[in-house]
């Protein structure tokens, strides 16, 4: 039976995520590269397109979060919105949310 991918991914170089022009890799880091900058904006493109579709309309908020936002977005039109900080933010607010109501509650 032959190996499973994952049993094999300590093989697989480390890579810095960064933009990338080419669209075809010469070597495994530059595949993983590309795969994982225009294959991710693929990946959201088609999402948004399919969420369009679905909810029969042509504008769609779409806001980028996380650590990479801005290098997704910055050649997807189909972004509106970019924070990268914004579900730390969300965790933030939920906990002043419960810290005030425990302070509410020990009173």
């Amino acid at each position: 039976m032959p190996p499973h991918l994952h049993e094999k991914t300590a093989l697989l170089p480390k890579i810095q995520i960064r933009e990338v022009k080419a669209v075809v890799g010469k070597n495994t880091e530059q595949a993983m590269l590309i795969g994982a900058v225009h294959g991710y904006r693929g990946l959201v493109r088609e999402l948004v397109a399919e969420l369009k579709r679905e909810l029969k309309t042509k504008k769609l908020p779409v806001v980028a979060t996380g650590g990479y936002a801005r290098l997704i977005a910055a050649r997807l039109p189909e972004i509106t919105a970019v924070k990268p900080q914004l579900t730390l933010e969300g965790l933030r607010m939920v906990w002043q949310m419960h810290r005030s109501a425990d302070s509410v509650s020990a009173c």
